[in-house]
């Protein structure tokens, strides 16, 4: 049973629910202290900008995992994405993919040369756990979307030396390195791309594997097409994470992860880190809300058969019809919650083990539900660990010790 949750991190009830597993830590004191000397961190979520209003920033306009949530929800690193979109395959769209790289790296550490939020950008992974040790928050610098490449596998040379540690090379789109989960519907066309441009991995894509292992990157398969992603595994020297993956037997979404794909991620010793999304943890099986997502797509005018349920949204050119049509759809999946997030945990460590799990909530871009609606509160997590049987020890690798043990694997491989 899970135990109350709590709001903010803020308010603490005296003790966890008095029905918690036999064995389990049942005083709140207890589960603060375990949370506290855990690395607590999020493998994935979006950048974004101070200065600029965004609809995924949370209800008081401020980043998910602005410096002040994370030190009020315990949380001691969170990987940046470093992401853009689909666009143009052309020198003036790698361009402009380029500038956004390089804008958002450069709002990460505007954060960290502000004294005042107590961030560092760590390197290494023990930059990162001195950095934990120290009290001090660490924002590591992803990389989602090799659009941002172009079709220079060397440029991921630059980024590495500025500091960028997690690699995924696809977002929703294929480019020109590898095939997307997500294949680009053209609004003009009324058509997807094929499911596969290269069959998984491009010839560039293989080749920003090898150079990703030689410098001792962390390469991240979310967003990959299955093929690809089994490509990479049987490349790698290196372990290897899913940043924001969810299961894909319990949510039957194209980029959730497939039963082969958690059993490949588990014997390269990699993480699934699960995400807080309900777009990627709403139950599929559910026959009436299917059918009710069908009609509110139906009614939006877009195609009823589906791979997720606010699939199509990006290419809505309509504000107005795009935001009704999220704000339908986000109802019918209702808020979410704790519960929907550890099944997906449950399900990876019952299938490969407590080592190859994970939490990364794609915070900033659409995630957050009751009871974990932004960094504030990620003590919930740990208190929900806990109430389904999980040790202090395990409630450690969840949260960043795996994360940790990968992040030195891609050091290690790097040097041999």
């Amino acid at each position: 049973m899970l135990p109350a949750l709590i709001s903010g991190c803020a308010q603490l009830p005296g003790e966890l629910s008095s029905a918690a597993v036999p064995g389990v830590v049942t005083d709140m004191a207890t589960a603060k202290a375990i949370h506290a000397s855990a690395l607590v961190l999020d493998a994935h979520a979006d950048i974004e900008y101070a200065a600029k209003p965004s609809r995924y920033a949370g209800p008081d306009g401020v980043s998910q995992v602005a410096p002040a949530k994370l030190q009020l929800g315990g949380v001691d690193a969170v990987v940046m994405a470093v992401a853009v979109g689909p666009g143009p395959r052309d020198e003036a769209g790698y361009a402009a993919a380029r500038k956004i790289a390089t804008d958002k790296i450069a709002e990460v550490y505007a954060l960290a040369d502000d004294p005042l939020n107590n961030v560092i950008v760590p390197r290494t992974a023990d930059e990162l756990v001195a950095a934990h040790e120290a009290g001090k928050t660490a924002l590591l610098l992803g990389f989602q979307n090799a659009r941002i490449l172009g079709e220079d596998v060397n440029y991921l040379d630059e980024l590495y030396s500025e500091g960028v540690r997690v690699f995924a090379l696809t977002h929703m789109g294929h480019n020109d390195f590898a095939d997307s989960s997500r294949p680009l519907y053209d609004g003009d066309t009324s058509s997807y791309e094929p499911d596969a441009e290269h069959g998984g991995l491009s010839d560039l894509g293989r080749a920003a594997i090898a150079r990703l292992n030689a410098l001792g990157g962390v390469i991240d398969v979310s967003q990959l097409s299955r093929p690809a992603t089994i490509q990479v595994l049987s490349q790698t020297t290196a372990p290897i994470i899913a940043s924001h993956s969810n299961v894909q037997a319990l949510s039957n979404v194209r980029r959730n992860l497939s039963d082969e794909e958690i059993e490949l991620i588990g014997t390269n010793g990699g993480v699934i880190h699960i995400s807080a999304f309900k777009g990627y943890l709403f139950d599929s099986n559910n026959a009436q809300l299917d059918a009710d997502i069908r009609a509110a797509r139906f009614v939006a005018g877009i195609e009823e058969d589906y791979d997720y349920p606010f699939e199509l949204y990006w290419e809505m050119t309509d504000p107005d019809r795009q935001r009704t049509f999220l704000s339908t759809v986000s109802g019918l999946l209702g808020p979410g919650s704790v519960d929907d997030m550890l099944n997906h945990i449950d399900y990876v460590v019952q299938r490969i083990g407590v080592d190859h799990v994970g939490i990364g909530n794609d915070f900033n871009h659409g995630s957050g539900i009751e009871g974990y609606k932004d960094a504030s509160e990620a003590l919930n997590i740990t208190i929900g660990l806990l109430g389904r049987g999980y040790s202090a020890e395990a409630v450690e690798k969840i949260w960043g010790g795996n994360f940790l043990r990968v992040m030195r694997g891609a050091e290690q491989a790097a040097n041999h």
